[in-house]
């Protein structure tokens, strides 16, 4: 079974793009479109990483990753932070796998995907 992705994304033709980067490669690819539904569906059905952009409508991306490190079932998930500066580190992103500075290429992204997930599983 392919590892499952849920992309956090408000700009639906960024969110496209990565969308179907990481389908082609392989990858279960989910989304949405705000912090709220990020969490929705998180708590539907856990995905294998999140990538997570910075700037959302409604809950924050920063309270989505406080909840997500707070949850014993979800602590563990792998999250790549999507941000138009790097004014933070990953530390202060709840253990971030990676903070990557927009824009990011879907390439790029393919490949934080990639190496977080095989950390992940290097870790289990």
């Amino acid at each position: 079974m392919p590892a499952s992705v849920l992309i956090i994304e408000d700009d639906e033709p960024l969110r496209d793009k990565y969308v179907f980067m990481l389908a082609l490669a392989g990858f279960e690819v989910r989304e949405a479109r705000s912090g709220y539904e990020a969490l929705q569906q998180i708590e539907r059905r856990r995905p294998d990483l999140l990538v997570l952009d910075v700037t959302l409508p409604g809950i924050a991306a920063e309270e989505v990753s406080a909840e997500i490190a707070a949850d014993p079932d979800t602590t563990a998930i792998p999250v790549v932070v999507l941000a138009r500066e790097l004014h933070t580190s990953p530390a202060s992103w709840n253990g971030a796998a990676c903070v990557l500075v927009k824009p990011v290429s879907p390439s790029r992204l393919l490949d934080a995907v990639k190496r977080c997930l095989g950390d992940a599983a290097g870790s289990t």
